[in-house]
C-alpha cells in the first residue's frame, strides 16, 4: 500500500471529505421540503419574498453609518477624508460579510423552495398567483405570464433557444450537492448530462436574494441566451429579474438594465470587454457594470484555463497604421521557403538512401541529414511518414542527444547548411546566415535584414575623439538604425511563422476574404480574436487577403484577472480534476467531484496504436461501418478542421450519410447535437464541439448499445479527451468509447515515450497492424501529463507578466473611478500634493540648494514661498509634512477663490434664467490652454459653486491620466517584447520587465501628477459676466464604433504595430537617469537643473 493510499484510508479520499462537509446541508434542506411543499403558491412566494427582505436589511446599521460619512463628507476636511473613505470600505466589508452569514442560513429553506418550484412547473400546466406589479410588467414583456384580473397565470412552457420547452425537471440530491459547492466558491466537477445548468439555478437563486447581483457566465453568447430563456422564469415566478447582456448593444440602456438585472446571463469575452470599456467611459452615464459580486462560470475550465493566453484587448487605430511591411516581403519569404524545401526533400532523399545502406558509417551520416531536415520542416509530412518506420525515429533520437550536448555546443554544424531553424515545441524560427545572404541577394546592404549589436557600437562611439554633440548624433543615427532594422527583421520572422507553422484548416480558416482562428479546444471559430505581434498580418498576407490596419491598445486584461476582481467566483464543468492544482493555484478555487445521479454504464477501451495516419484512418473507417451497422450512433471526435473534413471525404466515397460539425460549419451545431442521438446516426465533431448540449438517445439507440465515441486522435490534454468521452453515457446510458492513435500524431511526435518508440521497434511493428494494451494507454497519458505541467508552466509564467500590469492597472482604474464619479477626486488631489511635495524635500535635502526647492515649488504649485536655511536641517517628515501645510492653504485658497469668482454668476443665471439652463459651460484657463467645463446648474447653486471646482478637477484628472496610461500601455508593449532579448544575457526576462515596467510606472505616476497639479494651481476663470454664460451641450455617449474589441494570444503579445516606424527606438532594460544625477547632455549640471527640468 502507498503512501497515499494509506493516508486515504485513515483520514478518506478528497472526495469522501467533500461530501462529509456538504451532507449536512442536504439533510437541512430534505427535513424543511415537506413544510415547503405544504405551502400555497402565494405562501411559497410570500415566504421568500419575507427571506429576501431579512438578507436585504443585514447590515442596515453600517449602512445608515456609510450615509452619514457620505453626506457629511463635503464638510470634512480634504485632509482628513482618506480615513472616512478607508471607514466606508471596512463597513462595506462588514455588510457582505453579513449578508454572506444570512445566505449560509436560509440556503435550506431556499434550495427547497427552487426545488419545490421546479416541481409545481413540472406537475402543472399552469400556475396561477395573485398577481404584483412585477408580475404585469413579465406579462408585457413576455408569453409565459398572463395578467386576469388581479391574478398572475404562469404556464410551464416558453421558447428558449429558438425552440418551445416545456419544463419537465426536478433537481436530484446531487445536484443539490452540486448547488452548495458552488454557493461556498468552488467548482462543482459533474459529468455531461448530469444536468449543470439546472444545478446552478440553487446558488443563483439564494445569491441573488442578496441584491447585489449575481453572473452567469458562458463560453458562447447562444448558451448565454438560452440559458436566460430556459431558466428565466423559475427566478421570476419569485419577482428576480432576469436579462442577458449580449441580447444588447455595448454601452446601451439595454446593456446598463441587463447588469442591473438580480441575475445577469453572458459570455465571458462580454462581461471582461464592458469591464474595459468602462474604464475608457467620460461620463458616469456611460457606465454599465456593477460591482463584482458574485459569478458562476459554466465550462469553467474552457474559460479560465483554455483562454488564459488570451487577454482582452480594445485597440484603436494609428496614424499610418495601414503602412505595413508584409506584402512587401511576402514574396522574400515564399522564396526562402520553397529554397528550404527542395533543400529538405534532396536531404530527406539522401538520408533514406544511406539509412538503407549496412555501412555504420553511411547510416550515421544518414541519421545526421535526417536530424538536419527535422529541424528544418518538422511539419513535411514525408518525414513524418519516413520518422513512424521502425528504428528511424529511435536513430535521430540519439543523432540530437549527441549534437545537444553542454548546451547545443555542437548545434552549429547541423543549422549552418539550412536557411532557417524551426523549433516546433516553441513555436519559434531563427534565420541563419546562408539565409539571411539569401533574402538580402537583391538589395546592396548585406546587412539589410541584420540586427547590429547595439551595446558594442555604443561603446565603440563612447571610445571615438569626438565632441558630445557629434556623439549623440552618432547614437541617435544608430537608434534609429536598429528600430527600422528591428521591424523588418520581425517582419521577416513573422512571415515565416506564417508559412512553415500555422496551416489552413487546422489553426485557421478563410472566411469572407478574412482570416479567422479556430479554437484548438472547441473547434469553434473565434470571432474576433487576433494573433498579435503583427503574426495575424502575416498569415493575411499570406492568405492573399486584407491585411488589417495596425492598431494600439488603449486597454487590455486578462481573464484571469477580470475573473479574480469578483467578491465570490464559482464554477462548473465536467472536467476539472485533472487540472485541479492549477484552479487552487492561481484563483484558490477548490475542486469538488460531485457523484452522479445514476452509476456510469459507460465502457471505455484501451488505445489502439497504429504506425501511421493513414493506417489509422481505415481502421477508424471500418469501425464506423461495424458500429453503424449495429444500429448504434456514432460520435466521431477530431482535433482539427482538417482531419473532420479529410474523414467525411473518406465516408462520402463509402456513401455513408453523415454530419460534420467543425469551425465552418459551427452556426449548425444545436441542430446536429440533437440528431446525433438516433440509430445508425454518423456525426464528425472536433473533441469539445457541442459542449453544453447533451447527445440524447432515442429508445432504439440505447437497446442497440447506445452512444459509440471514436475519438482520432489523442488530444495534449486529458481533460480534452476527457470530455469527448463524457459525451457518452449520460444518466446511465449504455456507450462506449475508443481513441485511435498514431506514431505520427502531433502528440505522439513530439512527447511521445522514446522507450514506447524502441519497444514498438523490437517487437516489428508494420503498417496496418493494431496494437491494444493498457500499458500503451498509460504511457499516452504520460505524454499528455508533460504537455500540461508544461502549459501549466507558461500560463503560469504569463500571467505574472500580466500581474504586473494588473498591479499598475488597479492603481490606474481606482483613481480614473474616483475622477469619473467624483466622489473621491478631492482625496485623491490631496494625495497628489503631497506625493509631488515629498519628492521635491527628498530632492532638496540632498542638495541643500534653497534657491533650487524655491524654483521647484514656483514651477509644480505656483507659489512662492520663502525657503528657510533651516529647512535643510530639518527630517525628511518634519520638512514634508511642513511644505505639505503650506500648498494646501495655497490650494485651499485657490479653490475658495474660484468658488467665489464663479457663484455670483451662477446665483444670478439660477435666480433668473434657472428655468432655460439645465447645464451651463463654465471657462477655466490655467495661462495656456482654454478648458469649457460643463456643470449642472442646481448643483453648481446649492453647492455654493463648489460643485463648479469638483467639475473642474474631474476633467483635469480623466485627461490627463487617460493621456499617460495610453502611453504607458504602448511602452509596455514595446518593453514585453524588447526583454524577451534579456535571455540571451543570462537574465530573467521577467525579473528585468517587473524593474523597467515599475520604472515606467512611476514616471507615469510622476508625469500625471505634475500635468494635473500645475493645471489646478493655475486655473481660473476669466469671465465672471452672467451674459457670457453658455448652455452646456446635451451629454453625448462615448462612441466605442472606432474601437476593435479582440482577444490576442499573449505568448505573442508584444508590438502590434510592424510599420517602419523612423523615430522609434527600442526599450532597454538599462538604468534611468535619476534626477539628482549629471545630466547626460554633458552640461556639468544636475538633471533635474538642466534637461529635467521639463
Amino acid at each position: 500500500m502507498g503512501f497515499s493510499q494509506l493516508l486515504a484510508k485513515l483520514f478518506g479520499t478528497k472526495s469522501q471529505r467533500d461530501l462529509k462537509e456538504i451532507m449536512p446541508y442536504i439533510d437541512k434542506v430534505k427535513a424543511i421540503e415537506p413544510t415547503v411543499q405544504a405551502y400555497g403558491h402565494d405562501q411559497l412566494r410570500e415566504r421568500l419574498q419575507a427571506i429576501r427582505a431579512d438578507i436585504l436589511q443585514r447590515g442596515a446599521e453600517q449602512q445608515a453609518q456609510i450615509d452619514q460619512i457620505k453626506a457629511d463628507i463635503e464638510q470634512t476636511d480634504l485632509t482628513e477624508r482618506e480615513k472616512k473613505y478607508a471607514e466606508v470600505d471596512k463597513l462595506e466589508n462588514e455588510i457582505l460579510a453579513l449578508k454572506e452569514q444570512a445566505l449560509d442560513e436560509y440556503l435550506p429553506e431556499v434550495f427547497a423552495i427552487i426545488k419545490d418550484t421546479a416541481r409545481r412547473f413540472t406537475q402543472n400546466s399552469e400556475l396561477v398567483v395573485k398577481a404584483t406589479d412585477f408580475d404585469r410588467q413579465l406579462a408585457v414583456k413576455f408569453d409565459f405570464v398572463s395578467i386576469e384580473d388581479d391574478k398572475a397565470i404562469f404556464q410551464n412552457q416558453w421558447e428558449a433557444g429558438g425552440n418551445l420547452l416545456k419544463w419537465d425537471m426536478v433537481h436530484y440530491d446531487v445536484q443539490l450537492i452540486g448547488g452548495v459547492a458552488l454557493h461556498k466558491g468552488k467548482i462543482a466537477e459533474m459529468a455531461t448530462g448530469e444536468g449543470k445548468t439546472l444545478v446552478a439555478t440553487l446558488p443563483v437563486f439564494l445569491n441573488a436574494l442578496a441584491g447585489n447581483g449575481v453572473h452567469v457566465v458562458t463560453v458562447n453568447d447562444y448558451l448565454a441566451k438560452r440559458d436566460s430563456e430556459w431558466m428565466g422564469p423559475l427566478y421570476m415566478f419569485h419577482g428576480l429579474s432576469v436579462d442577458c447582456i449580449d441580447k444588447h448593444r455595448p454601452n446601451s440602456d439595454g446593456r446598463r438594465n441587463a447588469y442591473n438585472a438580480d441575475i445577469t446571463f453572458g459570455t465571458n469575452n462580454e462581461f471582461g470587454f464592458d469591464y474595459l470599456r468602462d474604464n475608457m467611459a467620460s461620463s458616469p452615464s456611460d457606465l454599465v457594470q456593477r460591482k463584482h459580486h458574485y459569478a458562476i462560470v459554466d465550462e469553467v475550465d474552457s474559460v479560465l484555463i483554455d483562454d488564459a493566453r488570451t487577454p482582452l484587448i480594445i485597440s484603436g487605430p494609428v496614424p499610418k497604421g495601414e503602412d505595413q511591411l508584409f506584402e512587401q516581403y511576402r514574396s522574400k519569404v515564399e522564396r526562402i521557403v520553397e529554397e528550404q524545401k527542395k533543400l529538405v526533400t534532396k536531404m530527406l532523399a539522401e538520408a533514406k538512401r544511406l539509412l538503407a545502406s549496412s555501412d555504420a558509417k553511411e547510416q550515421e551520416q544518414g541519421n545526421i541529414l535526417l536530424f538536419r531536415s527535422f529541424k528544418g520542416l518538422p511539419k513535411n509530412k514525408a518525414l513524418i511518414k519516413f520518422l513512424s518506420e521502425q528504428g528511424v525515429k529511435a536513430g535521430m533520437l540519439r543523432t540530437e542527444a549527441v549534437y545537444m550536448e553542454q548546451n547545443n555546443r555542437r548545434m552549429h554544424e547541423i543549422t549552418d547548411d539550412l536557411y532557417f531553424v524551426i523549433d516546433e515545441k516553441h513555436n519559434s524560427i531563427d534565420l541563419t546566415e546562408k539565409g539571411i545572404d539569401l533574402i538580402s541577394s537583391d538589395v546592396e546592404d548585406n546587412t539589410f535584414f541584420v540586427l547590429p549589436d547595439i551595446g558594442g557600437k555604443l561603446a565603440d562611439i563612447e571610445k571615438e575623439a569626438l565632441s558630445d554633440e557629434e556623439k549623440v548624433a552618432q547614437k541617435d543615427a544608430l537608434m534609429q538604425d536598429y528600430a527600422v532594422k528591428s521591424e523588418r527583421v520581425h517582419t521577416i520572422h513573422q512571415l515565416l511563422k506564417a508559412y512553415t507553422l500555422f496551416e489552413k484548416d487546422d489553426q485557421y480558416v478563410v472566411m469572407d476574404n478574412k482570416v479567422m482562428i479556430v479554437d484548438e479546444q472547441t473547434g469553434r471559430i473565434m470571432d474576433g480574436r487576433r494573433y498579435s505581434d503583427g503574426l495575424h498580418q502575416a498569415i493575411e498576407a499570406k492568405e492573399r487577403v486584407k491585411v488589417e490596419a495596425a492598431t494600439q491598445t488603449f486597454a487590455s486584461i486578462t481573464l484571469q484577472n477580470y475573473f479574480r476582481m469578483y467578491h465570490k467566483l464559482a464554477g462548473m464543468t465536467g472536467t476539472a480534476e485533472t487540472e485541479a492544482g492549477e484552479f487552487w493555484d492561481i484563483y484558490k478555487l477548490d475542486v469538488v467531484v460531485i457523484p452522479t445521479n445514476r452509476p456510469i454504464a459507460r465502457f471505455d477501451l484501451n488505445d489502439r496504436v497504429y504506425k501511421t495516419k493513414r493506417a489509422k484512418y481505415n481502421a477508424v473507417i471500418a469501425e464506423i461501418e461495424k458500429l453503424v451497422g449495429e444500429g448504434r450512433p456514432v460520435l466521431v471526435g477530431t482535433t482539427s478542421v482538417e482531419t473532420s473534413e479529410l474523414l467525411s471525404k473518406m465516408l462520402n466515397m463509402r456513401k455513408m450519410p453523415h454530419q460534420v460539425l467543425n469551425a465552418k460549419l459551427h452556426q449548425k451545431e444545436a441542430d446536429i447535437v440533437a440528431q446525433a442521438g438516433r440509430p445508425g446516426t454518423i456525426t464528425i465533431a472536433t473533441n469539445m464541439a457541442g459542449r453544453g448540449t447533451d447527445i440524447k438517445l432515442t429508445p432504439e439507440a440505447k437497446a442497440a448499445g447506445g452512444l459509440a465515441i471514436i475519438g482520432t486522435e489523442r488530444h495534449e490534454s486529458r481533460r480534452i479527451d476527457r470530455q469527448l468521452r463524457g459525451r457518452s453515457g449520460r444518466q446511465g446510458d449504455p456507450g462506449s468509447s475508443v481513441f485511435y492513435v498514431s506514431f505520427e500524431d502531433t502528440l505522439m511526435r513530439l512527447f511521445g515515450s522514446d522507450r514506447m518508440v524502441n519497444i514498438m521497434d523490437r517487437l516489428g511493428f508494420e503498417e496496418g497492424e493494431m496494437i491494444e494494451h493498457n500499458q500503451i494507454s498509460k504511457s499516452i497519458e504520460r505524454a499528455q501529463k508533460k504537455v500540461e505541467e508544461n502549459n501549466f508552466g507558461i500560463r503560469k509564467r504569463l500571467l505574472e507578466y500580466d500581474d504586473v500590469m494588473n498591479a499598475q492597472r488597479k492603481v490606474i482604474y481606482a483613481r480614473r473611478r474616483h475622477a469619473l464619479m467624483g466622489e473621491r477626486v478631492g482625496m485623491d488631489i490631496v494625495n497628489m500634493l503631497y506625493d509631488a511635495v515629498a519628492m521635491l524635500a527628498e530632492d532638496f535635502l540632498a542638495s541643500s540648494d534653497v534657491e533650487q526647492l524655491r524654483h521647484e515649488l514656483l514651477r509644480w504649485f505656483a507659489i512662492d514661498l520663502k525657503v528657510e536655511g533651516e529647512m535643510s536641517r530639518m527630517k525628511a517628515d518634519t520638512l514634508t509634512n511642513k511644505l505639505f501645510e503650506m500648498v494646501m492653504d495655497a490650494y485651499r485658497r485657490k479653490v475658495d477663490r474660484v468658488a467665489e469668482i464663479a457663484y455670483p454668476v451662477i446665483k444670478n443665471v439660477y435666480e433668473t434664467q434657472g428655468q432655460q439652463y439645465k447645464n451651463i459651460i463654465i471657462p477655466f484657463t490655467d495661462g495656456k490652454l482654454m478648458y469649457n467645463i460643463p456643470v449642472n446648474l442646481e448643483a453648481a447653486y446649492r453647492s455654493s459653486a463648489k460643485e463648479v471646482v469638483k467639475a473642474f478637477q474631474k476633467q483635469v484628472l480623466l485627461h490627463t491620466i487617460d493621456e499617460a496610461w495610453k502611453e504607458h500601455l504602448r511602452e509596455l508593449d514595446e518593453l514585453r517584447q524588447s526583454v524577451q532579448n534579456a535571455s540571451y544575457e543570462q537574465k530573467d526576462p521577467l525579473l528585468i520587465y517587473k524593474l523597467e515596467s515599475y520604472n515606467l510606472f512611476k514616471r507615469m505616476i510622476e508625469t500625471i501628477n505634475y500635468k494635473a497639479i500645475t493645471v489646478l494651481m493655475r486655473a481660473q476663470i476669466p469671465v465672471r459676466e452672467g451674459d457670457a454664460v453658455r448652455e452646456a451641450a446635451p451629454e453625448k455617449r462615448h462612441d466605442y464604433s472606432k474601437y476593435q474589441s479582440q482577444k490576442t494570444d499573449i505568448m505573442q503579445a508584444g508590438r502590434q504595430d510592424t510599420r517602419e516606424r523612423q523615430k522609434q527606438q527600442p526599450i532597454h532594460a538599462e538604468k534611468t537617469v535619476g534626477r539628482n544625477d549629471p545630466c547626460p547632455c554633458g552640461s556639468g549640471k544636475k538633471y533635474k537643473q538642466c534637461c529635467g527640468k521639463n
